[in-house]
């Protein structure tokens, strides 16, 4: 029979073991996370230079399901000087109207997000186009708490060692448009048959309007919200560049004794705030300097006589 004693002497000899594991253990976990940080750093890092052939969300597609081949994003690509520039505020003007400006988060659409979670109301999204790039390249779409915590730590990353013109570059090249369609080079390719160079303002719209939902929204045939919502993109791109990128009026074919309207392309001109009265207009997400990345054709001169 073991004696009180020997039981509390062996009991005093396993506490420090205990002690050695739990540091040990602690001291590799450190060691891991540091080495999955700095390779995490390098692979962010390198998208300054390295377009991805891939993404987490091409490699969760089920391309059976959907009778379409995986493609390497790479035959797809288009650089950022050749992506139009009114896709460009496209996407912005729909997406993410403050990248610009921000460092990676729109803190004013996150507390209006905790509000309505609160109130218990329908929440909208409020991650940013950074945000979105680091989602679909590293990580997956169900929504946690884990996963955005995630998410924030390499958008901070991203907006660290990328300049805005690559992060949106990236966006606009991995981004699904509809179901095994990914990136605008592949999706002007599928839904109207031209490269992405060739895209006009309208077609822009309507690429940017699905990006909320790829799966459930059309490109090729929007529904009435999605109609209405091309018209406000569109709106949201004239106000945040001073190009018109909508048409004066609608054309009238019963009649030719009237001006032809203007047709559905990039026309410059000053923007008049009381031009658009049918759409509401946010312009407490307006850039305060929506130049500083990207560069609209700047308006012509109008001659007065």
């Amino acid at each position: 029979m073991l004696s009180e004693d020997h039981i509390h002497s062996n009991n005093a000899d396993d506490q420090p073991e205990m002690g050695r594991r739990f540091w040990l253990i602690c001291r590799y976990l450190c060691i891991s996370l540091a080495i999955i940080f700095l390779l995490l750093c390098i692979s962010v890092l390198s998208l300054r230079w390295v377009n991805p052939s891939f993404t987490t969300f091409t490699l969760l597609e089920n391309w059976q399901s959907i009778e379409a081949e995986r493609y390497n994003l790479r035959d797809w690509w288009v650089s950022g000087d050749q992506l139009p520039e009114h896709l460009k505020w496209a996407v912005i003007a729909s997406e993410d109207q403050l990248f610009m400006d921000h460092r990676g988060f729109d803190t004013e659409s996150i507390r209006k997000v905790m509000e309505q979670r609160g109130d218990g109301g329908r929440v909208r999204g409020a991650s940013t186009i950074s945000q979105q790039v680091v989602k679909n390249l590293y990580l997956w779409p169900a929504q946690s708490y884990i996963r955005k915590g995630i998410e924030a730590g390499i958008t901070i990353l991203i907006e660290l060692f990328l300049p805005k013109e690559r992060i949106l570059e990236i966006y606009l090249n991995i981004a699904e448009f509809g179901p095994g369609v990914f990136g605008a080079g592949k999706a002007a390719h599928d839904y109207f048959g031209l490269s992405a160079e060739q895209l006009n303002p309208r077609m822009s719209a309507q690429l940017a309007v699905v990006l909320p939902s790829p799966k459930r929204m059309q490109v090729a045939s929007p529904g009435p919200y999605a109609t209405e919502r091309i018209e406000w993109v569109l709106t949201q791109m004239t106000q945040l560049t001073g190009n018109r990128y909508r048409p004066m009026v609608e054309p009238d074919t019963t009649r030719s004794d009237i001006l032809t309207p203007f047709p559905d392309e990039l026309y410059p001109i000053d923007y008049d705030e009381d031009y658009f009265p049918d759409f509401e207009t946010d312009s407490t997400r307006i850039p305060a300097e929506p130049d500083s990345v990207l560069h609209p054709v700047e308006p012509d001169t109008v001659d007065s006589n």
